[in-house]
């Protein structure tokens, strides 16, 4: 970048080590982990320590970290004393800068690569996308779904919607 613009330098050259009563989990993840798997991550943290740090936005007026990637290796952090104590409460995070909806997006890449995802809160990220004015094309960009994909997200949220407020219980006879 010779134009005058400044060097791209990644967020995992910058790591920093974070209280882990700073950092706060966010409201839109929707990867899964089965029980068998946590346990697994917490040994694999136990036996080879944090070999990834965890991806956060910082939020100044709070002076706290909202986690964007990492929920389960903060949730193994705040679950076992024994890595806690280890690690004296600081958990490695890179900060990137960015919105919401662009947090959301990164979550939602993160995690699609490896994971695997509630279908509600999937339907509950792509409603918020489409409400704070995201378009289809940068939906599927940004989140890796396809069309097809996200013509169901958008069924199943809007089928939920008309549906809220009703009341399906049976009449008493």
């Amino acid at each position: 970048m010779n134009n005058g613009q400044k060097e791209y330098t990644s967020p995992v050259y910058t790591v920093r080590a974070v209280e882990i009563e700073k950092i706060q989990a966010n409201a839109y993840n929707p990867n899964v982990v089965a029980p068998p798997e946590m346990e697994l991550l917490e040994l694999s943290i136990w036996e080879d320590g944090y070999t990834m740090p965890c991806v956060c936005y910082y939020l100044p007026e709070e002076d706290r970290y909202e986690l964007v990637d990492g929920f389960h290796r903060y949730l193994v952090m705040k679950t076992s004393s024994r890595i806690c104590e280890r690690e004296k409460g600081l958990l490695p995070v890179a900060i990137i800068e960015k919105d919401l909806s662009n947090r959301m997006a990164s979550t939602i890449r993160h995690n699609r690569a490896r994971g695997t995802h509630n279908i509600e809160l999937m339907t509950n990220i792509v409603a918020e996308l489409k409400k704070a004015g995201m378009s289809d094309d940068w939906i599927m960009k940004n989140i890796g779904m396809s069309k097809d994909e996200l013509l169901r997200f958008k069924q199943i949220s809007g089928l939920a919607a008309l549906f809220a407020d009703k009341n399906f219980s049976v009449p008493k006879r």
